[in-house]
């Protein structure tokens, strides 16, 4: 390892859920000198993973949970997506111990050079876009966090001077106490997970631990033309960034004559960028910013601009059959995120959607559907899902149980010239483990069209 954790205040640590990103953590914090203990409900006790790391001398107990374990630690750090009314997070903070993420051994172990990338929508997309201008800037540079590599196993090992990127999610920033990226990006702020925070303020002071740290020496790019965003910014001790598409904002990332500017410095023509969708034209001011805080280069930007057109399962292009175009925006978990995949097409559109049920409604939807000619629904949410498509007046909708079911049933009314969009507005957890799983079967199915 490259990278020792320096002045971590806890010795004695549990690690709280395995999976992927618990295993990593506990295998790294173990590596590094730590008392690792570790506890997951639903891993088995020969998994491999569970194996490996009792073969490091980590103490884990599998298919239950064990309080008697928080006798022995200093500190819980737990997988992001555990709740905090889980019987060990309440039992931990009964006896006063920090609740903390991976991500906050961050800031033990690197000293600069964090690009932290959060928001409702528009994560992953601004995080590779980042990842790629600081790459084709020929940067040192790696991209981990809620994109889908483990922040403090890639951390360990990233070379001097790199620089780090990181999709965060508000569950991760929750576990923070300390963490300080050198630039952070704030993309914009829409009522999600309220099931886990309770309150769209919760979830807001969640985000906002992004640049809670920050001083005046490092930088906060954000979202000028979201007003939520722009209040919750006011408390931030960084420099401002701003970013607009409907305005021009000189100490910032913006459109002017059809060009990106930063600052006052052309960038490249909007026509020139491959990446389709109105809506990422703001992805792209803020990573255009971001970046160029940290180094990157014009020509890297543009050779990253000209190039990149899109991450897979969001607003990804499947195929096209028989004149339909299939896309899959699996990785629309709310409504706001869905509302910008439907106003990328101006074709007639057949929109698949639904899952887990968070309590919300989708009357934000109604706008954004007149150009939907059939809704195809599943899962928890339909019921919701279909009185608002009754409330705008959709001519077809149909309901189902399960979403390969909803495929075909779009497949067989559609016509020549329709897009057909999975966009859920919803998360999978209803059906399925994971977005990319649903994702996943939305372009199997259609293959087998």
């Amino acid at each position: 390892m490259k990278n020792k954790l320096k002045h971590f205040p806890y010795q004695n640590v549990l690690v709280l859920g395995l999976a992927k990103s618990g295993t990593a953590t506990a295998c790294v914090l173990s590596q590094q000198g730590l008392n690792v203990y570790a506890n997951d409900l639903k891993t088995a006790d020969d998994d491999e993973a569970v194996v490996r790391l009792r073969q490091q001398g980590i103490t884990i107990v599998v298919g239950e949970h064990d309080t008697r374990l928080l006798e022995n630690v200093d500190c819980v750090i737990k997988n992001p997506g555990i709740p905090y009314s889980n019987v060990m997070i309440e039992k931990a903070e009964q006896l006063g111990m920090p609740i903390l993420t991976e991500i906050e051994c961050l800031q033990y172990m690197l000293d600069e050079n964090i690009l932290g990338i959060t928001g409702s929508n528009g994560k992953t997309t601004t995080t590779t876009l980042s990842h790629l201008m600081l790459k084709n800037s020929e940067q040192n540079v790696a991209v981990a966090g809620n994109i889908g590599e483990v922040a403090i196993e890639i951390a360990a090992d990233l070379a001097e001077n790199a620089t780090l990127v990181l999709e965060l999610s508000s569950f991760q920033l929750m576990g923070t106490e300390t963490f300080k990226p050198k630039v952070a990006a704030l993309l914009n702020l829409s009522e999600a997970h309220l099931d886990y925070h309770g309150s769209y303020e919760s979830y807001k002071l969640a985000k906002a631990k992004l640049f809670t740290n920050q001083t005046a020496e490092d930088y906060l790019v954000y979202n000028l033309d979201d007003q939520d965003v722009v209040e919750l910014v006011n408390t931030s001790k960084a420099t401002l960034v701003p970013f607009s598409t409907t305005q021009i904002c000189e100490t910032g990332a913006y459109l002017k004559d059809d060009w990106v500017y930063f600052q006052t410095t052309p960038v490249i023509a909007v026509e020139h960028i491959r990446l389709v969708g109105e809506h990422n034209l703001a992805n792209i001011l803020a990573s255009v910013a971001a970046t160029l805080l940290l180094g990157a280069t014009l020509a890297g930007i543009k050779q990253t601009l000209t190039t990149f057109d899109g991450v897979k399962h969001r607003l990804q292009f499947v195929g096209e059959k028989q004149g339909r175009l299939f896309y899959n925006d699996s990785k629309a978990t709310n409504i706001l995120a869905t509302t910008k995949a439907l106003q990328a097409f101006k074709q007639p559109t057949r929109l698949i959607a639904g899952g887990l049920d968070r309590g919300n409604g989708f009357e934000d939807l109604l706008p954004y559907l007149t150009r939907v000619v059939g809704l195809y629904l599943y899962g928890e949410t339909k019921d919701k899902l279909k009185a608002t498509g009754e409330n705008a007046g959709i001519p077809v909708i149909t309901t189902g149980e399960t979403l390969d079911e909803m495929i075909k049933a779009a497949w067989c009314d559609s016509q020549a010239g329709d897009v057909i969009l999975l966009s859920p507005a919803c998360a999978s957890w209803d059906q399925f483990a994971t977005f990319e799983k649903r994702g996943d079967l939305f372009i199997s199915t259609v293959k087998q069209l």
